[in-house]
């Protein structure tokens, strides 16, 4: 029982990883593959912005209430994602 208990917590485990990578994927133009790079040059680098820093602004630029320059192209981005995916994809790029 134990052994089919620990695979499907694996499978879990990768599903979630997969997942946040996809959630990623459409940032990679601009951010950089590891969050490394000022978007279009005008955003600060995100790489390094712990988790609740990250959710904060995602959740800003999805209600209107954050961000400057990039404010019009971030909410484009974010509005779709769901709480529980603004919140697996700051943990995915906090560790990048």
């Amino acid at each position: 029982m134990k052994k089919v208990l620990l695979s499907v917590v694996a499978a879990s485990v990768v599903a979630i990883s997969a997942s946040a990578t996809d959630l990623y994927k459409p940032c990679v133009a601009c951010h950089g593959a590891n969050a490394e790079k000022p978007a279009l040059g005008k955003s600060e680098v995100i790489k390094g912005w712990d988790v609740q820093k990250l959710v904060d602004s995602m959740k800003g630029y999805k209600d209107g209430s954050y961000g400057g320059a990039m404010k019009g192209v971030m909410k484009g981005q974010v509005v779709k994602l769901s709480d529980d995916q603004i919140l697996e994809l700051a943990n995915y790029i906090n560790k990048l």
